[in-house]
């Protein structure tokens, strides 16, 4: 117990004593570790400064090259610019000589112009006084002034002139007739000639021929019903009249027409007349009138030898057969204007087929004009564009009848050849009324000119003879007047064929013996 209090008390008594050792011990370990640590630093600073200077050099010297190279590149700008300024500096040294040179002589040059222009003015003040002399000198040789001798003078270059017009238009003249009246006469001759189409002017009524009076009877029927079915039926008028075995049908509209009368007459043929038999006569009638118009349009293709033509375009150039213009079948008058622009176009050396396709389709358009509002000549050229006809072919049916001006040589050989169709003697009757219309008119147009004195419209129109004032008009200006007159009715009035202008100037001298 005693040992182990005292081994107990000689621990705590050396505890401390191990403690201040201890720290001795660690504090001379640290100051040798402090002591290594900064030798290792001063060791680090050196190579770092010895590295530091290293880099220092290098960069030093890495400046200085890329200043050397800098320098050098300078240099070499700075002498390359100098080369060019130098160069710039001769361009423009060698400029100013010029330009000194230039400027000299354009000195010299106005110098010069100058003195002229002095001496141009010289002379020209020298001149006018001369010329003021001159005038003054024949002025009082002629007794004329200035302004009188002007007017005389632009008097006659002015009856010069109308001489020289009237000669002109005198040798225009001759010569468009020496080379283009003797051919167009020609071929217009050769075409009528070689054309043959007959002329059959339709009316309003037809007649139908009956086996016996006793028939009349039986046709009106019972309080008047057989008459009254076909009326009602077909659209027609019956005329039964005092006219012997014969009944008359009137309708305007000359298909209708055409079925009344077919029908009337398969019903005499059969004998037996009562409302339904009339009924079924007149659909057999329609049909049959259909078909003559369907063969009537496939026979107008046939003779002028155009095909390819739409089926109902057929069928429409078949009710051609059933119109009539003043007169004049149309079907017929388009097959001979077909004819016709087919002749011309051979001699002339054109597209005859194309001539005769528009000149047979060229008044298609009446085909629907009691049916549809509207000119025949547009209803014509819509028929045309609806069936896809060739652009020729309907600029000519628009231009037949100068609607629009005739671009084409096959339009002008339509319209040429219609007016030669419809001008044919006999070919066209005119309502009166109109008839008498026209001639004033053209009277009144050769009447509105200066110095005419009397007009009178002869030969049914086709030709207008004038009688002039011989005081106002000379035979030159005759010339003059006649070529106007031609150029206002060609303008202001519809006619068919030509108009031959004839003007008539006549002096008479009166003396008394006394």
């Amino acid at each position: 117990m005693d040992i182990l209090i005292t081994v107990i008390i000689c621990v705590i008594c050396l505890l401390p004593l191990g403690f201040a050792l201890g720290i001795i011990y660690r504090k001379r370990v640290g100051e040798a570790e402090i002591g290594s640590a900064e030798l290792q630093a001063r060791k680090i600073l050196e190579e770092g400064l010895k590295n530091a200077e290293t880099k220092k050099k290098e960069a030093l010297l890495e400046a200085k090259e890329e200043i050397l190279a800098q320098k050098n590149e300078l240099e070499r700008e700075i002498k390359e610019r100098r080369t060019e300024l130098s160069r710039l500096e001769r361009r423009v040294a060698s400029k100013e000589e010029n330009l000194d040179r230039k400027t000299e002589a354009l000195e010299k040059k106005d110098e010069a112009l100058a003195k002229k222009l002095k001496e141009n003015t010289e002379l020209g003040e020298q001149i006018e006084a001369v010329k003021a002399e001159q005038i003054a000198t024949l002025e009082r040789i002629s007794g004329y002034t200035i302004e009188q001798a002007k007017e005389m003078l632009l008097s006659t270059f002015e009856e010069e002139i109308k001489h020289d017009q009237a000669m002109k238009m005198a040798e225009l003249e001759v010569q468009f007739k020496e080379e283009a009246d003797e051919k167009a006469k020609e071929i217009i001759s050769t075409a009528i000639q070689r054309c043959a189409a007959d002329h059959v002017a339709e009316t309003t009524v037809s007649v139908v021929a009956l086996p016996n009076e006793e028939m009349k009877g039986r046709i009106i029927g019972r309080e008047g019903r057989n008459i009254r079915t076909i009326e009602t039926l077909t659209g027609v008028d019956l005329i039964i009249d005092d006219t012997p075995e014969a009944i008359t049908l009137s309708a305007f509209d000359p298909v209708r027409r055409e079925v009344a009368r077919i029908a009337l007459e398969k019903l005499l043929l059969d004998g037996r007349i009562h409302p339904a038999r009339i009924e079924e006569m007149v659909e057999k009638s329609k049909r049959e009138v259909e078909t003559q118009i369907k063969q009537a349009g496939e026979r107008a293709t046939f003779e002028t030898g155009i095909h390819g033509i739409n089926i109902d375009m057929i069928k429409l150039l078949g009710r051609l057969k059933y119109r009539t213009s003043y007169g004049q079948n149309v079907l017929n008058h388009s097959i001979e204007v077909s004819i016709l622009s087919g002749i011309i176009a051979n001699e002339l050396g054109v597209d005859a087929t194309m001539a005769k396709r528009a000149g047979l389709l060229h008044d298609i358009g009446k085909a629907l004009t009691q049916e549809v509002e509207g000119s025949h000549v547009q209803l014509g050229v819509d028929i045309a564009k609806k069936y896809k006809e060739n652009k020729e072919v309907i600029h000519a049916i628009e231009a037949h009848h100068g609607d629009v001006e005739p671009q084409t040589i096959t339009a002008m050989i339509v319209q040429a050849a219609d007016a030669i169709s419809a001008a044919r003697p006999g070919a066209r009757r005119e309502d009166l009324e109109n008839y008498i219309k026209r001639l004033q008119k053209l009277e009144e147009i050769a009447g509105e000119f200066e110095g005419v004195e009397k007009t009178f419209a002869i030969q049914a129109g086709r030709e207008i003879r004038i009688m002039v004032k011989p005081d106002e008009v000379d035979d030159e200006q005759m010339r003059i007047i006649a070529r106007s007159i031609v150029k206002k009715i060609e303008t202001e009035l519809e006619y068919p064929g030509q108009i031959k202008v004839h003007i008539i100037r006549e002096s008479r001298a009166i003396d008394y013996a006394k």
